[in-house]
């Protein structure tokens, strides 16, 4: 049973039959045929369908569908999805994208289906071992970016800011160390967007949930954040749900002293303590609980990484 300290990273799935008529209209009018299996995917934290299809005539898909309730930013997240997947090249290990409109309020995505499952939970160290080889492969196909995208400050910055605004916030139940050294942690997360900086088309938001592996390749999915930094941001980024979820800690698998990095995790640490303080967003009934046990993981990796008592 999931635990805070272990959450699920799962939304509330909408069902294929609770899609809006006229986009499940469309995506049959596209696949050719009606629809007489579908199969909801679990995993990730958007409020929407995410479904595996067969029509009567055989051919299969992956749809993605969000419309506006319960959650009106989720919409806006998959135009950004629906954007980034139709840019990105062919280098970069993501099921395709075949299709993709905008419909009665409802985004749809459709993607290749892809015979694949998505890492066991806890990590298994030859799981871990192989997402590592390909993000380091994927980082090197994509620097520099060979898509025009928005920087990470761009897309992360109003986000990044946890320590900042606690400040001027409610610390009760605050983590003493974090507490102690709350304006030292606000100074160091300042200086995140220009560490942060680079020009390799980053994921920016890896998790388990947005990698599907089969015998042979890693598959990164759910690109909505798709942006320009460090070559090594993505690795940085995903280590603290690593932790939580049974892999090894962070500084095992990422001893890199600079500097740059210890201010990046800071902002993230930041991110994490401070929104899983908050209540959850419509539609993300899990949300908090996993980006507290997040900030638990990075939490220890920062108190390490600085040194500070």
């Amino acid at each position: 049973m999931s635990t805070d300290h272990n959450p699920p990273a799962s939304g509330a799935r909408v069902p294929w039959a609770e899609v809006h008529p006229l986009v499940r209209e469309a995506v049959e009018g596209f696949l050719g045929g009606r629809v007489v299996e579908a199969v909801t995917q679990e995993g990730g934290f958007s409020p929407a369908a995410a479904v595996r299809l067969r029509t009567d005539g055989g051919r299969r898909a992956f749809v993605k569908a969000v419309g506006p309730e319960p959650n009106p930013d989720s919409v806006r997240i998959y135009r950004s999805e629906l954007r980034n997947a139709a840019a990105l090249p062919e280098s970069v290990p993501a099921p395709k994208l075949l299709t993709a409109f905008e419909l009665a309020g409802w985004v749809a995505l459709v993607f290749e289906d892809v015979e694949a499952a998505h890492p066991a939970m806890p990590w298994r160290r030859d799981e871990l071992d192989r997402v590592f080889t390909a993000l380091k492969e994927m980082s090197a196909a994509l620097t520099p970016s060979p898509i025009e995208a928005r920087t990470i400050g761009e897309v992360m910055g109003d986000s990044f800011q946890g320590w900042r605004r606690l400040l001027g916030e409610d610390t009760a139940g605050l983590d003493p160390w974090a507490l102690r050294h709350l304006p030292e942690l606000a100074e160091l997360e300042s200086g995140w967007e220009t560490a942060a900086a680079g020009d390799t088309l980053v994921h920016a938001d890896l998790r388990a949930d947005n990698l599907l592996l089969t015998p042979g390749r890693v598959y990164v999915v759910d690109w909505p954040w798709a942006c320009l930094a460090a070559p090594w941001y993505d690795q940085v980024a995903m280590l603290p749900s690593v932790g939580m979820q049974g892999g090894p800690a962070p500084h095992e698998l990422f001893d890199d002293p600079d500097p740059a990095v210890t201010a990046v995790v800071a902002a993230q640490t930041g991110y994490f303590v401070r929104n899983g303080r908050l209540p959850d967003p419509p539609g993300l009934p899990t949300l908090r609980a996993f980006q507290r046990a997040q900030g638990v993981v990075a939490l220890e990796w920062l108190k390490r990484r600085t040194g500070w008592v």
